[in-house]
């Protein structure tokens, strides 16, 4: 391995692998951690562990909550791409971005606004990687109207077991030149290959953006509001949801209030586009809509910016205040409300604290476990109970385990119960056929 990175500031093997890399509940230790500057470096990596029969594990930001990028076998080797940080290409005239697959999704937002173009992905971990973002195809807030990340990439460079490199996609905005290979690697959690390089789509920044805040007494009214707004034909650029118990988390981290204590669940609503006008006269039409709230306000730039900002810090206030365990299900978003209402029931069956959030203009409901009153050897009988439960019913209203964090290893068991034989069959031939040695990421997903 030294032949291959001579840098000893980017290659760490046995005992100098730093602690952050290892699993704190493992007594099991990583092979090694690279961090390559080049592509070229990483198929020689590749290639050293498939000659060596060791595991590879991809890592970019480590801001995953599936634990797809943690070591549970021993004896990895963790490629760290979070150098390979580069913009390669912006290409105006197809608005394409071109870059490295460890660069920030917050980099790439401000580099897209600082050109009059926009990056539309907005997950809320800013310091995740567009190479993590492709792996999970992550969503976040703006998902309601532009799509996740598989929806704003053009291209990608992928570097296989073997050593050999895939091109998918291209600049061209329509395909229909045989399999769509690039689909297959969005999503599939570093288990298929080692994404190299991404080629972002990127659209015109609109001129105007405006945002409006409802609350609601009763976070059921509120989230049947959603379908009411949607179904007259509103495609908001955000639509989130969040009850005032998620908010104090936020408001304790930041010591600030947020902009109402009115109320008990809020809509977080913004618009975008050229026409100003359009934009108010959409807002005010939601107002109307809105007959169930208790507070209807049509936010500053300001104030906006800052609702936003307490939005995003609900799941930081959390981690500093709590221990808990962070849900990712997916439902039509005709269900979004009992859904919201079920995690209630299972509330008071299992004696447990729930807090809701999410994307609720695409029926991705993020269910927070709180455990804070739970011992170590109490709280797995309880969070078993739970997800049996809780899972159970998503699939039964159609949903599913996962919106945007992906499978990994804590949602496997829930995932291969719930998901049909025939698929998971089909999925474990296709990683045989591209990974026979089953040496990328084992032990996720299936």
């Amino acid at each position: 391995m030294t032949d291959i990175i001579k840098d000893s500031n980017r290659l760490f093997i046995g005992n100098d692998v730093p602690t952050d890399y290892q699993n704190p509940n493992s007594n099991l230790k990583v092979h090694s951690v690279v961090k390559p500057l080049t592509e070229e470096e990483v198929i020689e990596v590749v290639k050293y562990a498939n000659e060596h029969n060791l595991v590879i594990i991809t890592r970019g930001g480590n801001t995953g909550v599936a634990g797809s990028q943690t070591p549970f076998l021993g004896n990895e080797i963790i490629i760290d791409l979070s150098l390979m940080n580069k913009v390669i290409e912006l290409d105006k005239e197809t608005m394409t971005l071109t870059v490295e697959p460890g660069i920030t999704i917050e980099t790439v937002q401000k580099y897209a606004l600082d050109h009059g173009l926009m990056y539309a992905p907005d997950p809320a971990s800013k310091q995740s990687t567009i190479g993590g973002n492709v792996s999970t195809n992550a969503g976040g807030m703006r998902a309601v109207k532009y799509g996740t990340t598989r929806q704003s990439i053009r291209s990608l460079e992928i570097v296989l077991m073997n050593g050999s490199k895939l091109v998918l996609g291209s600049k061209n905005i329509k395909d229909s030149s045989g399999y769509n290979l690039k689909d297959l690697f969005i999503g599939s959690e570093g288990t298929l290959g080692i994404i190299t390089k991404v080629m972002l789509k990127l659209i015109p920044k609109p001129l105007y953006n405006v945002t409006t805040l409802l609350a609601f007494d009763d976070e059921v009214i509120a989230t049947e509001t959603v379908i009411n707004i949607l179904a007259k034909g509103h495609i908001p650029t955000a639509l989130e949801f969040f009850d005032k118990e998620s908010m104090k988390y936020s408001e304790k981290l930041l010591n600030k209030k947020f902009i109402t204590q009115k109320g008990n669940a809020y809509l977080l609503v913004t618009v975008d586009g050229n026409d100003l006008n359009t934009l108010n006269n959409t807002l005010n039409q939601i107002h109307d809509i809105s007959s169930g709230a208790v507070e209807k306000l049509i936010l500053t730039d300001e104030e906006a910016v800052d609702a936003w900002v307490m939005r995003d810090y609900i799941l930081y206030g959390l981690y500093a205040t709590t221990k808990f365990e962070m849900l990712d299900e997916v439902v039509p978003i005709n269900q979004f409300a009992e859904i919201i209402k079920y995690t209630k029931t299972l509330e008071k069956k299992y004696d447990v604290k729930v807090l809701n959030f999410g994307h609720s203009g695409d029926g991705n409901v993020h269910t927070i476990m709180i455990r804070d009153n739970f011992t170590d050897e109490a709280w797995p009988a309880v969070r078993q109970g739970f997800l049996d439960d809780l899972y159970q019913e998503i699939y039964r209203l159609g949903g599913l385990i996962s919106a945007e964090h992906g499978i990994g290893v804590y949602k496997q068991e829930h995932f291969l119960k719930n998901t049909p034989k025939a698929n998971v069959d089909a999925m474990r031939a296709i990683k045989q056929a591209l990974d026979p040695k089953n040496l990328l990421n084992p032990g996720k997903i299936f």
